[in-house]
């Protein structure tokens, strides 16, 4: 079992960085390939980004390949999101998500996460 919950969320304006961040709980976090997910209002949620076990396999949905960035800290139990040059249209609930199996790849699809956090609300001005 892993529990995550996820906080960093906040108002910004359009152009800022802002640093998410999933903190787990679970004694097999270390083995789980983890993803980062955001729904807006009346859309359904999307990927955002995935990353290995290990750190070094990572995955950005296209539109955020350069702005955003996803990370691990295996012994802290915490995984971030980085977003640079943020946009209106980044507004959105995040989602940080895990597996429970994963091996040595990375997830893109919201069905193939087990567990999931609360979410955590980002908002982008312009």
């Amino acid at each position: 079992q892993v529990q995550l919950v996820e906080s960093g969320g906040r108002l910004v304006q359009a152009g800022d960085s802002l640093r998410l961040s999933c903190a787990a709980s679970g004694r097999t976090f270390s083995a789980n390939a983890m993803g980062w997910f955001r729904q807006a209002p009346g859309k359904e949620r999307e990927f955002v980004a995935a990353i290995n076990w290990s750190g070094d396999s990572t995955y950005y949905a296209d539109s955020l390949k350069g702005r955003f960035t996803i990370s691990r800290d295996n012994a802290e139990n915490m995984v971030y999101l980085q977003m640079n040059s943020l946009k209106p249209e980044d507004t959105a609930v995040y989602y940080c998500a895990a597996r429970r199996y994963s091996g040595s790849r990375y997830y893109v699809n919201v069905n193939e996460y087990d567990y999931w956090g609360q979410g955590t609300q980002v908002t982008v001005s312009s």
